[in-house]
């Protein structure tokens, strides 16, 4: 396993002064990970920081006009004061854009450099690829999904150096906005430690249920429906299914579960983010996504790195994303699949006893190390001071 953020090519050198800037969301795991490892990684780090997505938990949802509008309008009341505080800061060696930065890179462009301060952005994702092509919220070939790639590639232009997840991610959207190779990184998600620990392997009396569990959005990526029709076909197996989240897809699901009851099949619609990991406690085996769409190919998501911080056996999707983190054949890691029910009843009834005594192996040990919050950090650390040494040597 070439281990986490290996396209963030350096040779450990730290950055050295960050400003961290705009509007990045701090409700998202990924956001905070991206400030600690910072914090871990430079010799100072400054914060920038309006607080504008805390009521938005589904940014994808925000396509309708009104809503963009809003969203529009917020972040151009906040700019000004970031602008200034930006002017007045010292500056720094490196400034630094979080998720959802799409504005913000395009904003700061402009000041940075007049001032000599190269651009990292952690774009996370694609708002053209998740809103159109994955999620199909807008038609393709129309004026606002052509207005959004636009938006979306100039964003990338601004920046001296976007971050995504994953490898293959990377290169989906290098080859989708018409970028150089190479001209994205990726720095895996990762967990945070603290907040999913891992844990002693769940419980399981003679004649209880297998418990298994997925959390994430009602979202085509995740293949909610691929889920459900697992558990309907293993309803005479002594299994108990957890599904918690809602979303675009939840009317369809909700309806068709309406028409046809799934036996032990449980569905909550939220359950708060400091409290995911009682569910995991309770759950012998935790799903990732099933969707069959490229990008589903292309990330991994937050799900599958939270439930291996908490020493979880996991069930996900076969993709390169996939492979780029998960060694062929460990133990504790089923590889399905996309879009297949009864490979994943097959990966479910094949690990039922691994999940019942806890995964052990040297390999699962070995990919638990290797997304450690210090070598997540590490790979941040790598990134930032790529595009430093850049500045101080010159194209």
């Amino acid at each position: 396993m070439a281990g986490p953020g290996t396209s963030a090519e350096g040779t450990g050198a730290r950055p050295r002064r960050v400003l961290l800037w705009g509007t990045y969301d701090l409700t998202k795991p990924r956001t905070r990970i991206f400030r600690d490892s910072l914090q871990r990684q430079a010799g100072e780090v400054t914060e920038v920081h309006a607080d504008l997505w805390r009521a938005t938990r589904d940014k994808s949802a925000s396509a309708g006009v009104r809503a963009l509008a809003w969203i529009v309008l917020r972040h151009l009341a906040a700019y000004p004061g970031l602008i200034w505080r930006f002017l007045r800061a010292p500056r720094p060696d490196v400034a630094a854009v979080g998720y959802m930065g799409h504005l913000d890179v395009l904003v700061l462009w402009p000041f940075a450099r007049l001032r000599g301060v190269p651009v990292v952005w952690d774009m996370f994702l694609s708002l053209y690829d998740t809103v159109v092509l994955d999620r199909g919220m807008l038609a393709p070939g129309g004026i606002a999904a052509r207005l959004l790639w636009a938006f979306e590639r100039l964003a990338l232009g601004a920046a001296d150096l976007t971050v995504l997840d994953t490898e293959a991610h990377a290169r989906r959207i290098e080859a989708l906005f018409r970028l150089a190779p190479g001209r994205i990184a990726s720095v895996p998600v990762g967990a945070e430690a603290g907040a999913f620990p891992a844990l002693p392997p769940a419980p399981r009396a003679h004649g209880d249920d297998l418990r298994i569990l997925f959390y994430g959005q009602f979202i085509p990526l995740h293949g909610i429906e691929t889920i459900v029709e697992a558990a309907r076909l293993a309803s005479d197996k002594p299994w108990r299914w957890h599904l918690i989240g809602t979303g675009q897809e939840a009317p369809r699901i909700r309806a068709e579960l309406a028409k046809h009851p799934v036996p032990r099949l449980d569905w909550e619609e939220w359950v708060p983010y400091e409290r995911l990991i009682e569910r995991i406690g309770e759950a012998h085996i935790c799903l990732g996504v099933f969707g069959d769409s490229g990008k589903a190919a292309s990330v991994v998501p937050n799900k599958v790195f939270q439930a291996l911080s908490a020493a979880r056996p996991i069930v996900t999707r076969d993709s390169p994303a996939m492979r780029e983190l998960v060694p062929k054949d460990t133990p504790g890691i089923a590889l399905v699949p996309p879009a297949n029910p009864q490979a994943l009843v097959d990966a479910i009834a094949a690990m039922a006893v691994e999940a019942e005594n806890g995964t052990t192996s040297p390999g699962y040990r070995a990919l638990r190390e290797a997304i450690r919050p210090d070598r997540i950090a590490d790979a941040w650390g790598r990134a930032v001071a790529r595009v430093d040494r850049k500045r101080q040597t010159g194209p």
